[in-house]
């Protein structure tokens, strides 16, 4: 498959600008073009893109994050997702909400990023990531400001978790990750996808607003294992066809979210409670 330069920036989370300045100054750009002459990236210049991504991330210089990229990914162990101490987490999310409030992404980002790599993205997100986001939300619907702090506070975590490397070469969609037809929230999705890629497990993400026939589509069309959708309340979630979903593609649903809870289900459609029990679904149905 081959993607545009805007594209590719979206999914990594960076800008146009950058991604034209990296192909000038490192010759990181894509090698395709179409029969107009537009440039187009293959799938391993996009997974190179992405350990640049990820270097930076964890502060190594442009042009040794540059040369680094090139090279065969190593072979990292696992990570396993040592959970942080009650104090420790505490903590963290002081470092995080201080941040936050002097609307310094960069650092948002930065502790994120380094949260991730020591702990996992599971382990951050339930005891960090997530609660983080949740006082920042609680404080908007208090004050009823803030929606600034909040809107940077996502952006920096977006762009940690899309550090996480995706996993190297071929085989079957473990996942789809999708929103319910109306739900604009996706960190969550986010979170589940990188969780996914730290566990070898490929899948693609449809993101926020993905009409009913779109979902359908794509599932014909990529046939993962497992279909994720995401919905924070009650009526986002009931504009999702569940039972057409389940229908028209061999694949294990799964509605993620609170906005589930007492809603009228299908035996068949699982309801993790936790990120880490998303993970445990997906990477039990594809390791069976």
């Amino acid at each position: 498959m081959s993607w545009t330069p805007r594209a590719v920036a979206a999914m990594l989370g960076i800008s146009p600008t950058t991604l034209r300045t990296w192909d000038q100054r490192y010759g990181l750009g894509p090698t395709g073009r179409t029969a107009g002459g537009h440039r187009r990236y293959r799938d391993d210049e996009v997974e190179r893109l992405r350990r640049m991504v990820a270097l930076t991330a964890q502060g190594v210089a442009p042009a040794e994050a540059a040369r680094q990229s090139v090279e065969p990914a190593p072979d990292l162990p696992r990570r396993l997702g040592q959970a942080l101490t009650p104090d420790a987490a505490r903590s963290s999310r002081r470092g995080f909400l201080a941040a936050a409030d002097r609307l310094d992404e960069p650092r948002v980002r930065r502790l994120a990023t380094d949260l991730i790599t020591r702990h996992g993205v599971v382990a951050a997100w339930q005891s960090v990531l997530g609660p983080f986001l949740v006082e920042l939300g609680d404080r908007v619907a208090r004050r009823g400001t803030g929606v600034e702090v909040e809107h940077l506070a996502s952006a920096g975590l977006l762009h940690a978790l899309r550090s996480v490397p995706y996993p190297e070469g071929g085989g079957a969609l473990a996942a789809l990750l999708s929103c319910a037809p109306d739900e604009q929230h996706t960190l969550a999705l986010e979170a589940l996808g990188a969780a996914l890629s730290e566990e070898d497990c490929r899948w693609r993400g449809l993101g926020a607003r993905v009409p009913a026939v779109a979902l359908c589509d794509a599932l014909e069309r990529l046939r993962p294992a497992v279909t994720v959708i995401w919905a924070h309340r009650a009526d986002l979630a009931a504009a999702v066809p569940v039972e057409e979903l389940h229908r028209r593609a061999d694949a294990v649903v799964v509605a993620a979210g609170p906005g589930w809870a007492g809603l009228p289900l299908p035996d068949s459609v699982r309801r993790p409670a936790t990120l880490a029990d998303a993970v445990r679904l997906v990477v039990d149905q594809v390791r069976v």
